[in-house]
Order: C-alpha cells, then sequence, then structure tokens
C-alpha cells in the first residue's frame, strides 16, 4: 500500500466517532460522596471527594423539586440525566435505579446513589466494584464509595449526615470531612465537588443551581471545598425559601390512622389513587357537597381530561406544610422552578379530612 493511502485510513480512523469505552478502559471515579434532601428547604444536593482529577464534571447531578444523583465508580454519566428524567416522570429511587442498571451491560463495576424531591433514597454498588465498596440509605440521604479504606467510610458519613443541623451545604461538606477522617479513598485525595440546587436559587434567579462548587486538583480538597463555600456565602447571599408563615409540616402520614385521619394523608391518599387511575376512589375523596354535585362518572371524565396537568403537579409538588383553621385547612407546596407556594384546601367531615371543591 501506498504512503499516502496508509496516512489516510491512519487518519480516517483516529478521527472516526469513538463508541462507549467499556468499563475498565478509563481510570475508576474511585470516590465516597452523599447525597441528600433538605425537608425545611427543598433543597437537594450532592458532595463528592476522589483521588481523581475534575470529580465534579462526573459524578453529581441534581435538579431543583426532583432530586440528586451521584454516578461514580467506572461512572456512567448518562445515569445524572436520564435518572432526574425518570424521578420527573414519578418513579420512586428504587425503581430509577433498577432501570439505569438494568439496561446497563457494565453495570457489575458502576455505584449510583439517588435521592429524590420528597427525599426517598436508594443506592446500587455493583457485585465487581473495587472494594471497599459499598453504600447505606437514610431519611432524606443516600452514601456510598469504592475503593475505600473500609466500611467505617460510609457509616461515618451516614452517621455525621444525621447528627447534623446545618444548612445543606455546609453538611454535606461535613459529612465528606467525616468520611475522610474515618480513611477516605485509600489512594488519597485530589478533588472535591458540591452542588446544591433550589428553585430559582442561581444567579439571579434564572435557574436552580444555588451552590456548584469544584476543586479540581488540591492536597487537600475538602478543606479548600469548605474555604470557597465560605467565600460563596459572602458573594452570593441565600436566596429565600418560598414563605411559609404560618404553615407547619405535618409527620408523615401513619397507615393506622387511616387514608383521611389528617389533611396530609388525605392528600397521599389522593396522589396514590390519582397515580393508580382510581378515579372511583378520588371521587370519594371530595366533601359531600362536591361529590352529591358531581356524579362519579362525570367526575372520571373530568379527570381523564385533565390528567396529564394533574400527573405534573402529583409528581412533581415537594409537600411544605399546613395551616389549620378549624374544620378546614391549606396544604403549601412548592413546584420545581417556582419558589412560590400552590395551595390545596381542605374541609374536615365527621372526622374524617376531604379535599375541598
Amino acid at each position: 500500500m501506498k504512503l499516502a493511502a496508509v496516512l489516510v485510513l491512519t487518519g480516517f480512523a483516529a478521527c472516526a466517532a469513538p463508541g462507549p469505552r467499556a468499563p475498565g478502559t478509563l481510570p475508576p471515579v474511585a470516590t465516597f460522596s452523599i447525597v441528600a434532601f433538605d425537608p425545611a428547604t427543598g433543597d437537594l444536593g450532592v458532595a463528592v471527594q476522589s483521588k481523581f482529577f475534575g470529580v465534579g464534571s462526573v459524578v453529581p447531578f441534581a435538579r431543583a423539586g426532583v432530586g440528586a444523583v451521584a454516578t461514580q465508580a467506572f461512572a456512567n454519566t448518562t445515569y445524572g440525566p436520564e435518572g432526574l428524567d425518570l424521578l420527573t416522570k414519578g418513579l420512586a429511587p428504587e425503581e430509577v435505579c433498577a432501570a439505569l442498571t438494568g439496561k446497563d451491560e457494565g453495570r457489575d463495576r458502576r455505584q449510583v446513589g439517588i435521592v429524590d424531591g420528597r427525599g426517598r433514597a436508594a443506592a446500587f454498588t455493583g457485585a465487581k466494584t473495587m472494594a471497599w465498596a459499598g453504600h447505606r440509605t437514610g431519611k432524606h440521604y443516600a452514601v456510598q464509595g469504592n475503593i475505600l479504606a473500609g466500611e467505617e467510610v460510609v457509616k461515618a458519613m451516614a452517621e455525621a449526615f444525621e447528627a447534623s443541623t446545618e444548612p445543606l451545604p455546609e453538611r454535606l461538606v461535613s459529612v465528606l470531612a467525616a468520611g475522610q477522617a474515618a480513611g477516605g479513598d485509600r489512594r488519597g485525595m485530589q478533588s472535591a465537588a458540591l452542588l446544591v440546587v433550589r428553585a430559582g436559587g442561581g444567579y439571579a434567579g434564572f435557574d436552580d443551581r444555588w451552590v456548584d462548587l469544584r476543586v479540581e486538583d488540591h492536597e487537600k480538597p475538602i478543606e479548600e471545598l469548605a474555604r470557597l463555600l465560605g467565600l460563596h456565602r459572602k458573594f452570593y447571599p441565600p436566596p429565600p425559601p418560598a414563605d411559609l408563615t404560618g404553615f407547619l409540616p405535618e409527620p408523615d402520614p401513619d397507615p393506622a390512622a387511616g387514608p383521611l385521619a389528617t389533611p396530609r394523608a388525605a392528600f397521599e391518599t389522593f396522589r396514590a389513587r390519582f397515580l393508580a387511575g382510581d378515579y372511583r376512589g378520588l371521587h370519594e375523596l371530595y366533601c359531600e357537597a362536591f361529590r352529591s354535585s358531581r356524579p362519579v362518572e362525570e367526575f372520571a371524565a373530568s379527570m381523564e381530561e385533565t390528567k396529564d396537568g394533574i400527573r405534573g403537579f402529583l409528581e412533581t409538588a415537594r409537600y411544605a406544610g399546613t395551616r389549620i383553621r378549624g374544620d378546614t385547612a391549606e396544604l403549601a407546596f412548592v413546584l420545581p422552578g417556582s419558589p412560590r407556594l400552590t395551595l390545596l384546601e381542605m374541609v374536615r367531615e365527621a372526622g374524617a379530612w376531604r379535599l375541598r371543591s
């Protein structure tokens, strides 16, 4: 073959678009991370540290009102946007983990942690992820890591999160510090990142990226991340959350008390029945005046006509608090991308809370 032809073919091969690389052909994003939700503000965040250059460009993903995802080990970065899209569609974090890993041939070497906009959490650690590797989930968080000094790293991170009362950004950095103090990445430290989202929390309120900090290459990346967060607090005042004056958060509904025992229980019953397509059951949740004026067949037809808009609200609205005045109540919700409250009225009939028409 002539030299010119060889050069042409060689150049073509070099410029051809590469396909996805198999796990093991790139250095692993060996790391420890946390994904978490703050029920007081609705904030969602990810914090991560690794002996890996620029870990913040690979691991953290979050969307206000929807959830947060950390994808690591031999990271599949499609887990971030695809996972958030699945959460937006109403899937629980456990279902999202299953959907993402189920179609991924490299899942045995992957690791992912997910929390949604309601504080539900799940995590996955592939069977071939390099030791020590594992995760823990708890109320409003998941912690995970690989190539760690040992299980004590994720244990210390979980305990630090549960014990802290700091605002979410500082709380996440404290969790990283606790993980490092317990041994951290057994290869050492190099980079760290912090991403916290809040509806309207970005610069001038145009997006949800409230805190987005990265330490790409540093001897003590967690300490540097804490220093940058301190500067961020000076230059970027925290955006105000929705005004919840007069609204108090109700505890999670108690199934033993019945589906209509509290205003929030009545709403969660409504949410579950709607998402299951039980329009007849939904009709029973409305106050007597509404039920007598709207036959169930007419009500079901109206639900069918407006189901897409209602579904969007039910899947993305974050419960924020309840204001009770005698036999009436208002439930407050925050929607992704909006600091304003959405209110839902309830009425109490014979001890049972129902939706007002």
